[in-house]
């Protein structure tokens, strides 16, 4: 028994069409959906970018000044390092008083100084040193001769301590150099010279021999208002380095 279809073609064409834009309506509304998840997960990772450039942006002007700082204080330091160079090599590494002190306390009565002095001295160099040794000499250091006399050697140096004065005797200067050969505070004591001469008996010399021992007067002469004593000069250095 066949099925007789009263219905129009065109009706059944609409439906179909209807049935097609239906399908296209939901396909277009999923892709809407989608397209709206979508902006909003772009939105919030723009937004989330930005906020982190904000920081960034922070943190790099915050690493700036602090590179900025570190340049300073590397400036600084590299000043500092600069003066702390200059006054090692500007220092004398020896304490002045100590050494006077120590040498009062080894000048007997029976000796008055008239010089004290302290000389700085480099240290002679290796190939000096070496070519010293092969031709069979004493090792010395070798005072630098200065264009400029203003000019003081700086860096690692020695100091050479020249004493003269006048003694009672030249057994006083002799002991005063096995005092100072004993003392810690000096090494290399070397006698310059050591004469008898005559001085006047008004001299400040003759009056500080008088004042600070009484009881020279019987162990020197006296001839024509003159004394007799020894005079003497005592080169040595002071113990304050070692050589390596």
């Amino acid at each position: 028994m066949n099925e007789i279809d009263f219905l129009p073609e065109w009706y059944k064409s609409g439906q179909r069409r209807r049935v097609s834009y239906r399908t296209q309506y939901f396909a277009l509304g999923g892709v809407l959906a989608v397209m709206i998840v979508w902006n909003f997960a772009a939105t919030h990772s723009i937004s989330k970018a930005k906020a982190q450039l904000s920081q960034m942006s922070t943190r790099q002007a915050e690493a700036e000044k602090l590179s900025c700082e570190l340049a300073e204080l590397t400036s600084e330091l590299k000043a500092l390092e600069k003066k702390a160079e200059s006054i090692d090599e500007i220092d004398s590494k020896i304490d002045v008083a100590s050494v006077l002190a120590e040498m009062s306390f080894l000048i007997d009565e029976r000796i008055v100084l008239s010089k004290a002095a302290f000389v700085a001295e480099k240290f002679e160099d290796k190939q000096q040193a070496k070519s010293s040794a092969r031709a069979g000499t004493v090792v010395r250091a070798v005072r630098t001769k200065l264009v400029d006399k203003r000019e003081q050697p700086l860096g690692d140096v020695r100091f050479r301590v020249t004493i003269g004065g006048v003694a009672a005797g030249a057994s006083d200067v002799a002991a005063l150099i096995c005092k100072l050969e004993d003392s810690p505070y000096f090494c290399q004591v070397v006698p310059s010279f050591s004469r008898t001469a005559e001085i006047n008996a008004a001299s400040n010399a003759s009056s500080n021999l008088r004042r600070k021992s009484p009881n020279i007067r019987g162990s020197i002469s006296e001839a024509g208002g003159n004394i007799r004593v020894s005079k003497f000069e005592i080169s040595c250095y002071l113990a304050n380095y070692r050589e390596q």
